[in-house]
């Protein structure tokens, strides 16, 4: 399928037909409540019920909000994220949305767009 332009243009979203669902924010943005709420809405009109693993580019992404933070305990159709970073910051902004909260489906941070898909398709355990 093709990229679907997430509301308010901050980002896009795409099943790819490898069955991850690829989340694009585009550099220098600051994510709030509403960008991850119209994020979540795309990606539940696409999965259509269904559950898929996730890759989250939030490459260059300039700040999160505490809003944006809270949306992300909402359990979506993502069955596990990987955020992909390319920075210290990136890093440091995805660390403190993972360690402080109690997040709906396993997520973590790679700076390795290989390592970070190939975590996304293992099987995990029954």
């Amino acid at each position: 399928m093709e990229p679907i332009t997430v509301d308010g243009g901050k980002g896009t979203i795409e099943l790819g037909a490898d069955g991850i669902i690829y989340l694009v924010w585009k550099p220098g943005i600051v994510l709030d409540g509403i960008d991850v709420h119209a994020a979540m809405a795309r990606l539940t009109e696409i999965t259509d019920g269904s559950e898929y693993p996730m890759l989250v580019d939030m490459g260059k992404t300039k700040a999160v909000t505490r809003q944006a933070r809270d949306v992300f305990k909402i359990p979506s159709a993502a069955s596990r994220i990987a955020l992909l970073g390319s920075s210290p910051v990136d890093r440091v902004i995805a660390n403190f949305t993972i360690e402080r909260q109690a997040l709906p489906c396993p997520t973590r941070f790679f700076t390795s767009r290989d390592e970070a898909l190939g975590w996304l398709l293992q099987i995990p355990p029954s």
